[in-house]
């Protein structure tokens, strides 16, 4: 092992595959329809990351859809209503990830870089084991296949308790936390990353923060995009990121900062403003 990072632990959508976090958007938009309901792609992003049943759950407990499911189906939504979403959402969530699992350039390279100096390479997703049936084999074939994955269900809680972090480390057999590293682009990830005691880096134009596919973002003028991506970048830092970059591409160059702070005995979480490449 040629460097102090023990281990990666790698968000799934919008931060190594899908480019603008779009199969979530999709799949919720389309269950919500089924209901006769139209989400807004801005209500569905509202809440990113978490597990999907505790997805639908936060958004059915905001307005405006609170008050949209009450006025159509008469009563607010309960338990019953949830567990009916939660079902119906979990083939269309299973067919948009498949086919948004395309992966983000620079993901592979960074990956093989880590694994020549010894990095364990793990991952967590807010999508359930079936949920990633089809984005396991489509990323693979594309080079990309963690050490590990852990999904929705599988922790007591998910985001943002640090539990999926944690068991990541556990099943790879790192520690201290300290010497392991985060990569999110949806606040609740970087919350995770911050409560498990591990190094956080957000990444802010590639993901939820911003919510545009690869062509769409490299559409927008300049200055809208710079406009964009500082704005996620902004929402990352207040969730506590130590780092924030543009996508995991821009991630190689902070090796050897954050391996330094790392031999050096620093610990994250500790400075206010993080440091942007």
């Amino acid at each position: 092992m040629t460097s102090p990072i023990k281990a990666f632990v790698f968000d799934w959508a919008g931060t190594m595959v899908d480019f603008g976090s779009m199969a979530p958007v999709r799949a919720l938009q389309s269950v919500f329809a089924l209901e006769g309901i139209d989400l807004s792609a801005a209500e569905a992003r509202a809440d990113m990351g978490m597990a999907k049943r505790a997805h639908i759950t936060a958004i059915l407990g905001r307005e405006p859809m609170r008050t949209a499911w009450r006025e159509l189906k008469g009563a607010e939504a309960g338990p019953a209503d949830i567990d009916h979403l939660f079902e119906a959402i979990g083939p269309l969530m299973e067919q948009a990830a498949t086919e948004c699992a395309v992966i983000i350039p620079g993901a592979v390279d960074l990956v093989t870089l880590l694994r020549s100096k010894g990095v364990r390479i793990g991952s967590g997703t807010g999508y359930s084991r079936e949920m990633m049936r089809g984005i396991l084999p489509n990323a693979a074939a594309q080079g990309y296949a963690p050490d590990l994955v852990v999904c929705a269900g599988e922790t007591a809680e998910g985001r943002p308790s640090p539990l999926m972090t944690w068991k990541a480390m556990v099943d790879l057999g790192v520690w201290p936390a300290r010497a392991c590293v985060k990569v999110d682009d949806a606040t609740v990830g970087i919350i995770e990353g911050r409560e498990a005691g591990v190094w956080t880096i957000g990444v802010a134009a590639c993901g939820n923060g911003v919510g545009l596919d690869f062509a769409d973002f490299n559409a927008l003028s300049h200055d809208d995009r710079i406009s964009r991506v500082a704005a996620s970048a902004d929402a990352l830092q207040a969730a506590g990121a130590d780092y924030v970059v543009n996508s995991v591409a821009d991630i190689a160059r902070l090796l050897p900062e954050i391996e330094g702070r790392i031999a050096s005995g620093e610990r994250p979480g500790v400075q206010t403003d993080p440091i942007r490449p």
